[in-house]
């Protein structure tokens, strides 16, 4: 009597066609899987080569563990395999595997288990991108923010990402029951299968599991010829099954009323899926672009404006030039959209406002989606430009090769009777490699573009080494009037197919290479590949690609990513930390040396700066040094020793500094040693809470708020300007009294001296730069920053047209506009020389000296502001939201500002009418607040401090 195989844990279904090499190591990764009472189900799709003998031979060496069956006809997609596969099995549970894929070693048991604790239909598990070809072994995690925590879920509807990214059907473990019972089948004879296939499980599912677990490696070959069927984006029935298959998904989730799903999904259509297709289109002819728009323009045009909505203008304007088939328009668009910070088109100002083209604007819809004056391209100057180049041909004659371009000149930056030059480079992909130039003559204007030709001897001149600079890349320098902007090569309408390769003399031997292969980048821009053509150059490649990888060059690469592993760690926050606290603060401290530090390196500004200048103009015998942040300092004086923030530089100076000083707050993690003396300036009374005040600290757990207030305690002085910043400020940030420097913020002694009467000369040159005209008076607008119900910054609005202001008032005001420096801020050219953009000013004190009146909401610089007793306006156009959120005001904004009060633009506009009366009405109030909130600002707390802290009488502490 023959007995019953016990029933297996797990049927993983390997489905196979024309994979003959790979497949025995798929169907490895599950027999060594550690859970082990697990079969496998290799289904093979009729292949034509020897995929079903090597299966079958697998399935006699493991009897009972493997089985192998054949689809007597190939059924041209993934679907019909693993349904054969899943008819067959016999397992609790199903997974499915690909024949050029592997599993985990514990992925079937970290599924089962999860599977069996909670009683879910299907548990998901993170799936790693696997680039076999990359030199690096990169791995890519598959929407790794899904897969942080164990979490079940009773509806897929509670997490919408779920349902609209991962829609993989093979990192999955399905209840084999839940398949049988829900008919669940994969679609056969159209591709995209898994995405209806994900769809339906998880409508379907009951309870659905995911585990922070790595269980599926998805290997992915970039540099083949032969491209998966999720690659193959140029076959026009690609596309229409994608569509096909996300219209049967509507038709589920309409039938369910689930249309915060179907929102979701379409907003991932239009940001993802048919973004891929838009990459190709600039390679693809005429005949496939209108078919696609054929496809395309039924499918999206039925998508709600809510989805539209999520969508940034650059992407917009791609979707709606499609729609219209205006290719001219689009191509271009779909540059930009592919590097985004590049230019691709030449723009029209049409009554102020900036568009992408001048097509289309009699359409008011699309007028809307045309302007791009909030993209800020028309307050470039040219060298902060990336222009597109667009190739317009290319030709190889021996071993000299043919380049012409234009260069697009968007609202004719370039001006007709610049003086041009130009400049080919080519420079090797790895850096710190050579690079080659060459000449390009007489670039000249044609039309709004700047054409350009070049014939260069590439073949002669172009040295590689031949072994580690295999891909070069081109660009083009072009220089007006003695300003430089840098643009690589666009291919679109020019095919580099069928043009003849370039002969290439390697400096290392011709054995490496001997020709120069033209090919796009994925950025679509024109890049060269060596290649080999003769029978010496092929045999030495062979051989270098043999012996890299021997046993010594595998143990040389290994040792290699080691070293660069081992720099990346030595460079790392960690690593940074470990060496501050155990060798750098183990260093002398260097006396008079002072480390200072403006908005978290951002700025030269503030009290620091009035502290710094004190010193200099005293001639202190101190080092100082300032930190900045970003790749490159920007306002700094010319003289002033700079180290970068978070370099070692910067941790060196704050450890062996014997000064501290700053406004905002040295890394939090960084201890300051004793013999440091640390004076916080702070940068401005506080309207709102902060601190220990506010109710998401005081939500942080115990050992986050020791550590918060460990950096706290770090400070030694806290300067504060009235009693409102010790009723507030110290209180919460827990200030004891004896650490308390009632001298008046530094950075004020300025306004309190022009209140006085006394000029500062800056002013002048400041209003001079800016190019103010002297008969008009000057406003400055200063808001706060936004933040949205995530804690995230918001974009910076206007709260009032600012092009009905400058209409308005241009002809008596000169608005300033400085953006918080947190926000970016655009203006409209339709608003030039009367209204300005001054955010980038590295201080606002010599904007406020300059300024007639403020208009601000509840920025602090309200406090600074009024020691000038110059009017002030708020425009507290969202009160209620600013001072009713979770973190609430010290005091009632509305009941004790100095100036009025505007909550909507007219009354705005009313009150900016006639300062004159501003000054005169709220005299009384201007100087109650000054004396409330200011008290100790007298022009002389730089003074004071510095007596204290670093003259011979004052001593060091």
């Amino acid at each position: 009597m023959s007995s019953v195989p016990p029933e297996p844990d797990v049927s993983v279904v390997v489905i196979v066609y024309n994979d003959e090499d790979r497949l025995p190591t798929a169907v490895g990764s599950v027999l060594g899987q550690s859970l082990r009472n697990v079969e496998v189900i290799i289904a093979d799709d009729c292949s034509t080569d020897r995929s079903y003998e090597v299966a079958q031979t697998l399935a006699a060496q493991h009897p009972g563990k493997v089985r192998a069956i054949r689809l007597p006809e190939n059924s041209g997609g993934c679907g019909e395999p693993r349904n054969q596969g899943v008819k067959v099995a016999r397992g609790r549970y199903v997974m499915f595997l690909d024949s050029d894929d592997t599993l985990e070693a514990n992925a079937c048991r970290n599924m089962v288990e999860a599977a069996d604790r909670t009683g879910a239909d299907l548990v998901s598990g993170l799936c790693v991108r696997v680039h076999t070809d990359s030199r690096h072994g990169k791995r890519v995690p598959w929407y790794p923010w899904l897969y942080r925590s164990t979490r079940t879920l009773d509806s897929v509807a509670e997490l919408p990402d779920l349902f609209v990214f991962d829609t993989l059907s093979t990192n999955k473990c399905y209840r084999r029951s839940f398949l049988l019972d829900n008919e669940l089948t994969f679609p056969r004879g159209i591709h995209y299968e898994d995405l209806l296939f994900s769809a339906q499980a998880y409508l379907a599912a009951e309870r659905i599991t995911l585990i922070p677990h790595t269980v599926y490696f998805w290997n992915v070959v970039q540099k083949t010829a032969n491209k998966s069927i999720s690659n193959r984006r140029g076959e026009i029935r690609n596309f229409a099954d994608r569509v096909e298959i996300h219209r049967r998904i509507d038709a589920l989730l309409k039938e369910r009323g689930e249309d915060e799903l179907k929102l979701r999904k379409d907003i991932k259509f239009l940001k993802h899926d048919l973004v891929l297709y838009l990459r190709e289109l600039p390679f693809l002819d005429d005949d496939y672009r209108h078919r696609f728009a054929g496809l395309a323009r039924p499918y999206v045009q039925t998508f709600s404006d809510a989805a539209y909505a999520e969508l940034d203008r650059v992407h917009a304007i791609c979707a709606q030039l499609l729609l219209r088939e205006d290719w001219d328009g689009l191509m271009p668009a779909v540059d930009t959209l592919i590097n985004r910070n590049k230019i691709s088109a030449p723009l029209a100002e049409r009554d102020g406002r900036i568009y992408w083209t001048d097509r289309h604007l009699d359409d008011p819809e699309m007028r809307a989606v045309l302007d791009v004056t909030s993209l800020g391209y028309h307050a470039k100057q040219l060298h902060q430009m990336f222009l597109r180049n667009r190739l317009t041909a290319y030709t190889v004659r021996g071993a000299d090769v043919v380049l012409a371009g234009e260069v697009v000149n968007p609202l004719g930056v370039i001006a007709p009777d610049a003086k041009l030059t130009a400049e080919l480079e080519f420079r090797a992909r790895r850096r710190s490699l050579q690079t080659f130039r060459f000449p390009v003559p007489a670039p000249r204007h044609r039309g709004d573009h700047i054409a350009w030709r070049a014939e260069v001897p590439l073949g002669r001149r172009l040295r590689p080494l031949g072994i580690v600079d295999d891909v070069w890349d081109v660009r083009l320098h072009l220089t007006a009037d003695g300003k430089r902007t840098t643009s690589r090569l666009t291919v679109g309408d020019v095919t580099l197919e069928g043009v003849a390769d370039v002969p290439v003399r390697p400096r290392l031997t011709r054995l490496m290479a001997d020709r120069l292969h033209a090919e796009v980048s994925a950025k679509g821009h024109l890049a060269f590949r060596l290649a080999q053509h003769g029978q010496l150059a092929r045999a030495g490649r062979a051989a270098v690609e043999r012996n890299l990888h021997s046993r010594p060059a595998r143990a040389a690469k290994s040792a290699y990513r080691s070293l660069r592993s081992l720099r990346r760690e030595l460079n790392s926050g960690t690593r940074k930390l470990q060496v501050y606290e155990h060798l750098l603060t183990r260093l002398p401290v260097r006396k008079g040396t002072v480390v200072f530090e403006s908005h978290l390196g951002k700025q030269y500004s503030d009290s620091p700066r009035a502290i710094y200048e004190e010193l200099r103009r005293r001639g202190t015998p101190v080092t100082a040094i300032w930190s900045y942040a970003g790749d490159r300092p920007e306002g700094f004086p010319e003289d002033v020793q700079l180290v970068r923030r978070w370099s070692w530089s910067y941790l060196r100076a704050l450890a062996q500094a014997e000064f501290w000083i700053d406004n905002q707050g040295f890394p939090l993690r960084l201890s300051k040693r004793p013999e440091t003396t640390y004076i916080q300036t702070w940068h401005g009374s506080a309207l709102k809470r902060m601190g220990f005040d506010e109710p998401g600290t005081r939500m942080l757990s115990e050992a986050e708020q020791r550590t918060y207030q460990r950096a706290l305690d770090r400070f030694d002085h806290f300067v504060v300007r009235s009693e409102h910043d010790v009723r507030t400020l110290a209180r919460a940030y827990r200030i004891p009294e004896d650490k308390l420097l009632r001298t008046g913020y530094p950075r004020n002694d300025a306004l309190v001296r022009a209140a006085q009467g006394t000029d500062d000369p800056e002013v002048r040159r400041l209003a001079e730069r800016l190019g103010l005209e002297p008969g008009r008076q000057v406003l400055l607008y200063a808001p706060t920053f936004r933040t949205g119900r995530d804690g995230r910054v918001s974009d910076f609005v206007f709260p009032f047209d600012i092009e009905e202001f400058a209409e308005r008032f241009g002809d008596r005001y000169t608005l300033l506009v400085r953006a918080h420096y947190l926000n970016r801020l655009t203006l409209p050219p339709s608003v030039a020389g009367r209204v300005l953009d001054v955010s980038r000013e590295p201080d606002i004190t010599p904007l406020m000296l300059l300024a007639d009146a403020l208009i601000t909401d509840y920025s602090s610089v309200m406090f600074d502001y009024a020691l000038l007793h110059r009017p002030i306006v708020f425009f507290a156009h969202d009160w209620e939201d600013y001072a009713q959120d979770s973190r609430g005001t010290y005091f009632d904004l509305l009941a004790e500002a100095p100036g009025p009060v505007p909550r909507t633009p007219e009354e705005f506009y009313a009150a900016v009418e006639d300062l004159g009366a501003l000054r005169t009405t709220y005299e009384a109030r201007l100087k109650e607040f000054v004396d409330k909130y200011g008290e100790y600002d007298r022009g002389d707390a730089a003074a004071r401090i510095v007596d204290r802290f670093f003259s011979a009488a004052g001593g060091a502490r």
